[in-house]
């Protein structure tokens, strides 16, 4: 399982720390990429800019993606990510503290795998991104390219 990447794309230092806390203490020792904005995640998703020259054919196995970023929305680069020929069946699990149903309707709209709440309450956060992560790095069978 370590060999896979995730790609978590989070601008709060907080929920970066505690996602990557998470996941380690539920032991999952994958390489976690973190892109702080939705210009980073796309520069990594696509090899441009400071990751121009990385093997895009090298993807992660899964994007943990938030939807409030700066710079591109959350949604936005969902919508890119399923534009493009290379990365249209990435595995995708939106990640915010939104509530808005609109968001969760246009997140499953734009291709979402999976809409999954941050909870408030810190053990519980601990407990969802664990679980997120063992599932989809895990039990998930990915799409053959």
């Amino acid at each position: 399982m370590s060999n896979k990447i995730v790609l978590l794309v989070e601008d709060n230092p907080d929920d970066e720390l505690l996602t990557l806390d998470a996941l380690e203490a539920n032991r999952v020792g994958n390489q976690v990429i973190v892109a702080h904005d939705g210009v980073e995640a796309l520069a990594y998703l696509f090899g441009e800019g400071a990751y121009a020259g990385r093997d895009v054919t090298d993807l992660p196995a899964v994007v943990l993606l938030d939807l409030n970023l700066p710079k591109i929305s959350g949604l936005e680069v969902l919508r890119r990510i399923r534009d493009h020929e290379a990365t249209r069946l990435l595995p995708v699990v939106i990640l915010t503290s939104s509530i808005e149903e609109e968001d969760r309707a246009k997140g499953y709209a734009l291709g979402a795998n999976s809409y999954v709440r941050k909870p408030v309450d810190f053990d519980e956060f601990m407990k969802a991104a664990g679980q997120l992560g063992l599932y989809w790095l895990l039990l998930n069978q990915a799409p053959l390219n």
